[in-house]
């Protein structure tokens, strides 16, 4: 399988994602996630309160998704937060 590249799909690096969240004094919340309906919620809760975040997948849930689907999952949230219209920062 080929690799993707994190920007390819619309997500954010950390780094830049933590330097802008330490400037302006806010927490940036990190959810692991195990189904479709989870992401759903988790992306429609950011957007709405204009928060960026950080999506985890632990190694059972990624056994259980599988590797050909999490990166449209990945790319499915950013879409997902931006017709919520506010496309937050994913990482």
């Amino acid at each position: 399988m080929k690799h993707i590249h994190f920007s390819e799909l619309g997500l954010v690096n950390t780094k830049a994602m933590f330097r802008q969240a330490m400037a302006e004094q806010y927490a940036v919340p990190a959810y692991n996630f195990n189904n479709m309906e989870q992401l759903q919620a988790i992306i429609i809760g950011c957007a709405r309160t204009a928060s960026p975040v950080i999506l985890q997948v632990s190694g059972s849930a990624r056994s259980y998704i599988g590797a050909a689907f999490l990166p449209h999952m990945a790319a499915a949230a950013v879409e997902l937060a931006r017709e919520s219209g506010l496309a937050v920062p994913i990482a």
